[in-house]
């Protein structure tokens, strides 16, 4: 078989293949990774696809190349491949029935991939907890950056506002604490309570956006830019001498409720909605007030009010990341929410693609696994980091995957005629 011919069957294989391909390369991880791992001269089961390993003892990157292509590429080509006709077939015959039904399938399958993989090492869990929570920062900006066409700076500070709120209420309403004391309410409402406290770390977030969006929206030009990075500053500085909230050495104490279950549902919520949003009537129209303001005004569309609404969604799923951010970190401190995660989220914006889901997506795992891919390097990692963004930048301006609708229906579809992959499938 040519090489054609195989990426015309690969292009066959719909997201269903592809998942099942990934959760039968899992099991083989935690059936064989670690007699594997030890037969080709490694000591442990290589917990980022073999990248740190190699960094560390450039002399393993044979045995943590090989095995990659053993426990993850060829079982996830085979499976992808062989089971395209199957596949296609469920995927057909799931969409006869509400979307929801297919997406619910889907997700289901992509998480219990994820839990079996991350169950293997505490580094990955952690990893995986905090690329997800950079997916819902960095597609909260896109909507300002991208969608609005705006230049904001401020999603640090509205992470940290919603990292402190989260924090303050978790901590005085349901533990004891040694700077708040005993707890208000009974700690065993806490889990159940804490999607409660998230939403309201990121309506103050939304609140507090006010005071960027307000002075900036009445002008014209790179306000919106410099206003929002004094807005970044101003947060961190009144943290940091907040001494009731810790200061400058920060809170912690947080409760462990930020699993990732937890995070996982918050990520796909945030993509739900965001998604929708930018679909919507209201969102078209802050695409076209992105595109020509005074054409936007002409035809009715209230550019003021438009941006304001987009500014303050944003900042809302800011501040509910950061209330994750700070419960899966369980300590938070206001020298984390400064120019260096700034500069980290406009990385992952810009490098995966302004106007679209999936560059965010794409962006935020990108940049947040290759950071900790690299990070055996140290300071040279801040070198090829952005050597990487200045040759997409040259080549791709608005980044990777820009302006491409995310379309579930046409994601969850089956690639061929469900009909015609009847014959695959074994009869009786």
């Amino acid at each position: 078989m040519d090489a054609a011919a195989t990426i015309r069957g690969f292009s066959r294989v719909p997201l269903l293949g592809w998942l099942v391909g990934a959760f039968v390369a899992v099991v083989l991880e935690i059936v064989v990774g670690t007699p594997l791992a030890v037969s080709l001269g490694l000591s442990k089961i290589p917990v980022l696809f073999g990248v740190v390993t190699a960094l560390k003892q450039p002399l393993l990157f044979p045995g943590a190349a090989v095995y990659v292509l053993l426990v993850y590429a060829v079982p996830i080509a085979v499976i992808a491949r062989f089971t395209t006709g199957p596949a296609n077939w469920v995927a057909g015959r799931l969409l006869a029935f509400p979307l929801v039904v297919s997406a619910a399938v889907h997700l289901g399958l992509f998480y219990i991939t994820l839990e079996m993989w991350s169950g293997l090492s505490d580094y990955r869990d952690l990893v995986l907890r905090f690329t997800l929570i950079a997916v819902m920062v960095t597609l909260s900006l896109n909507v300002i950056n991208g969608y609005m066409g705006e230049f904001s700076c401020s999603h640090p500070g509205f992470m940290a506002v919603g990292a402190y709120v989260a924090s303050v209420l978790s901590v005085d309403l349901f533990t004891k604490h040694r700077v708040f004391g005993e707890a208000l309410l009974p700690p065993a409402l806490g889990p159940f309570l804490f999607p409660v406290v998230l939403i309201i770390a990121g309506l103050v977030a939304a609140v507090s956006a006010l005071v960027v969006a307000i002075p900036s929206f009445r002008t014209r030009g790179d306000y919106l830019a410099i206003i929002s990075l004094a807005f970044m500053f101003i947060v961190k500085s009144l943290i940091e001498n907040l001494e009731i909230v810790g200061g400058a050495r920060g809170l912690g104490g947080q409760p462990d409720w930020a699993g990732l279950p937890t995070v996982f549902l918050w990520t796909v919520a945030c993509v739900w909605v965001i998604n929708n949003f930018v679909r919507s009537t209201l969102g078209k129209a802050v695409n076209a007030v992105r595109d020509n303001e005074m054409a936007a005004t002409a035809m009715t569309v209230d550019t003021r009010y438009t941006k304001m609404v987009g500014f303050l969604f944003a900042a809302f799923w800011a501040g509910v990341a950061g209330g994750l951010f700070a419960h899966v970190l369980r300590y938070v401190n206001p020298g984390t929410f400064g120019i260096q995660k700034l500069a980290e989220v406009l990385a992952m914006v810009y490098f995966g693609g302004l106007n679209s889901v999936y560059g965010s997506i794409i962006g935020a795992v990108g940049i947040s696994l290759l950071g900790e891919a690299l990070r055996p390097l140290e300071i040279f990692k801040w070198i090829i980091i952005p050597l990487l963004l200045i040759l997409v930048m040259i080549y791709r301006p608005t980044g990777l995957v820009a302006f491409k609708e995310f379309d579930p229906e046409t994601i969850l579809k089956p690639k061929s005629d469900p009909e015609r992959e009847r014959d695959a499938l074994p009869q009786g």
